[in-house]
């Protein structure tokens, strides 16, 4: 009976599993976040997985129509009763006969992600572009035979002076039923932008109009229900982006497409319902109409905006990574899947900066506008795919770095996403070298001894991407992890938390008995590629401008807001600074995205700023390798960080039992 590779996505995890292994029993050996409640038993549904199909290149296998057993009779009773989604198999049921990637759905996990993307309490502009106009339309009369559209037009232009509106073909069915409810009295919401008519309600209508601004990433979609009259934020939500499933990173997803007939057509289905379902969650926790949401917004980086317009994504895989088109974009929701907004709802997305740079970075430059002041700001949306802005009213400049998805827990041992339980916060006491942590969802401390009543439910789960980045430079701080990276032995360090893992050390973070939780060498390893390229993005944009130093550096994004600026800069994911310069914008994407949703004057100047931004190429940039490799050391090899202090001077060495210890 032969093995098979087993991968587990969104968090990453594989093994390999004999032929006839229940796919709920190959997640609880791999650790893999996978609900169930009745025992295997095929009743409850907590465990629904979705298989993939097709060439996974970056994960190196190739998923047959076969890899999972074909539908049993308890699956088909379940079906019949209640209703798989198309693709969903019971994980319970369900067993391995060949190589396979697996989704596990956010309905499926035990410990939900928790999405960070929080919206921004700073004041917003308000010019809306979908307006409420109330009119009185004439009743038809059989001696001056007109259509109910054409009065309505005329009341328009009579009362209000609005001329040459469109009527989408959905409230044009409506139309009769609406007037005559109304009792010829109906109030129209007005797109100006697109002259267009979004909604119409019976009689004079008082409540706000709603809109939405969405952050489409690569692994989140986060979304704010905003009222149009106040800028005020009702909700706000987030759910993992479900092309996840088909690759970590952007170029993953652009390979499946490569290598997949179709391929293309599956995530642009995936992401579409993955955005219709988040606008009902949002509109449900609100308490209000789908019919209310007359407007959305859109940012996302290139590879997300094909994907969700029905582009075919392979262009941007190979040079020059020509974009379809780089423009801003006014389309009707129900183009891209939102039907259940209001009939005429429209769509704006923000213009993209680059092939590889997008709106929302774009969205970063209108929330941040560093083109508006005299400091040289670096600007960093850190995220599986980061974009990076340089640059003050003089010069502004934009690029991409892809750090994959390691900041966000994938490809950490213990890694997972954000959610109940993960640590997200890390100390080492130097001396002592004992850690202490904190997990989401609890401000008590590991060492306090309130800690096991404070997570009792939701246990100590995982790492997240935070946790991860404090844990790595404490570790260094601690001298426990040399420059080079390498963690040392209990011998070479004095610590009995440092462990032979093969050929090389992993540090104990936590170990109750029943869980044990490490910082692998491997785990290092990721988090020197993923914050190398981090810096080497920034380094190669301060060579274009000819700096050596910046006066400020923000970190944005859900992410960014949640990395301790010591830490990063410990760990030499940005360059030197006062530590007092670097600060937090929060998800500053999606403020951006609220700005254009609320103000027009907004989306004519970020389309106008846009084309004032010089883009910068890593890709094909001589120097981005030079910088890479220096960077890999713990903070830089060269560069250096004065702000931060002395680090501890070690050096480990593997198969040494020595070492070498001193202060600089």
């Amino acid at each position: 009976m032969s093995d098979h590779h087993v991968i587990f996505m969104p968090s990453g995890k594989r093994g390999q599993f004999p032929t006839g292994t229940p796919v709920l029993t190959a997640a609880r050996q791999l650790g893999v976040d996978l609900d169930s409640v009745c025992g295997g038993r095929g009743i409850c549904s907590k465990c629904q997985v979705q298989p993939g199909s097709g060439s996974f290149s970056k994960l190196g296998v190739t998923v047959d129509a076969d890899a999972l057993s074909p539908f049993n009779a308890v699956e088909q009773r379940y079906d019949d009763k209640r209703g798989l989604a198309p693709g969903r198999r019971l994980g319970c049921q369900a067993t391995v006969q060949g190589d396979v990637v697996i989704d596990v759905p956010a309905s499926s996990q035990v410990h939900r992600q928790v999405v960070r993307k929080a919206a921004s309490d700073r004041e917003i502009t308000l010019d809306p572009s979908t307006r409420l106009y109330f009119v009185t339309v004439e009743e038809p009369d059989m001696d001056a035979p007109s259509g109910d559209l054409e009065r309505l037009r005329e009341a328009l232009a009579v009362q209000w002076d609005i001329t040459g509106l469109t009527l989408p073909m959905p409230l044009l069915r409506d139309l009769q039923k609406v007037l005559r409810k109304g009792a010829w009295q109906v109030t129209v919401a007005v797109n100006h932008q697109t002259n267009s008519i979004a909604a119409i309600y019976p009689g004079l209508r008082t409540d706000p109009l709603l809109g939405l601004a969405i952050d489409l990433g690569s692994t989140t979609i986060a979304a704010h229900l905003c009222d149009l009259s106040t800028g005020a934020v009702l909700t706000s939500g987030g759910v993992m982006n479900p092309q996840i499933r088909f690759g970590e990173d952007l170029m993953s997803r652009v390979s499946y497409a490569m290598m997949n007939p179709g391929g293309d057509v599956e995530m642009t289905r995936a992401v579409r319902e993955g955005l219709a379902e988040l606008a009902t969650e949002l509109a449900t926790e609100a308490g209000a109409a789908m019919g209310d949401i007359v407007e959305a917004v859109i940012v996302c980086n290139p590879v997300m905006h094909h994907l969700l317009l029905g582009v075919d994504p392979v262009e941007l895989g190979q040079s020059p990574f020509a974009l379809a088109t780089s423009d801003a974009l006014r389309l009707e929701a129900r183009e891209v899947g939102l039907d259940a907004l209001a009939p005429g709802a429209r769509l704006y997305v923000l213009p993209c900066i680059a092939g590889h740079v997008g709106a929302d970075a774009a969205a970063v430059a209108l929330s941040e506008a560093p083109d508006q002041g005299d400091a040289m700001t670096l600007i960093v949306d850190v995220g599986t795919n980061a974009e990076i802005l340089l640059g003050n009213r003089d010069k502004l400049l934009a690029c991409s770095s892809p750090t994959g998805p390691a900041f966000e827990g994938a490809q950490i041992s213990a890694g997972q996403r954000a959610a109940p339980g993960a640590i997200e916060r890390v100390e080492i006491d130097p001396v002592t070298k004992e850690p202490r942590f904190r997990v989401i969802g609890s401000e008590v401390w590991s060492d306090d001894p309130a800690f096991a009543e404070a997570t009792k439910d939701s246990g100590i789960t995982g790492i997240c991407g935070s946790g991860i980045i404090e844990a790595v430079a404490e570790l260094r701080l601690a001298g426990l992890l040399d420059a080079n990276g390498l963690i040392g032995s209990a011998e070479q360090t004095g610590t009995p938390r440092c462990v032979v893992e093969g050929r090389t050390h992993s540090y104990v973070l936590w170990d109750d008995g029943d869980r044990r939780i490490l910082v692998t060498q491997s785990d290092i390893r990721a988090i020197q590629l993923a914050k190398s390229a981090l810096y080497a993005g920034a380094r190669l944009l301060m060579d274009e401008v000819g700096i050596d130093t910046v006066d400020k550096v923000t970190l944005a994004g859900a992410f960014g807001a949640h990395i301790s600026p010591k830490h990063a800069m410990v760990l030499g994911m940005i360059p030197d600074a006062p530590l007092d310069a670097v600060g937090s914008a929060g998800n500053a994407a999606g403020h951006g995205a609220r700005m254009a949703l609320c103000s027009v004057a907004m989306r004519d100047r970020i389309e106008g700023l846009v084309r004032r931004i010089q883009k910068v190429e890593t890709a094909v940039a001589p120097r981005f390798q030079e910088h890479f490799v220096a960077a890999n050391a713990i903070p830089h090899a060269t560069a250096p960080f004065p702000h931060l202090g002395p680090l501890p001077d070690v050096s480990f060495n593997t198969a040494s039992k020595g070492r070498r210890r001193k202060r600089v």
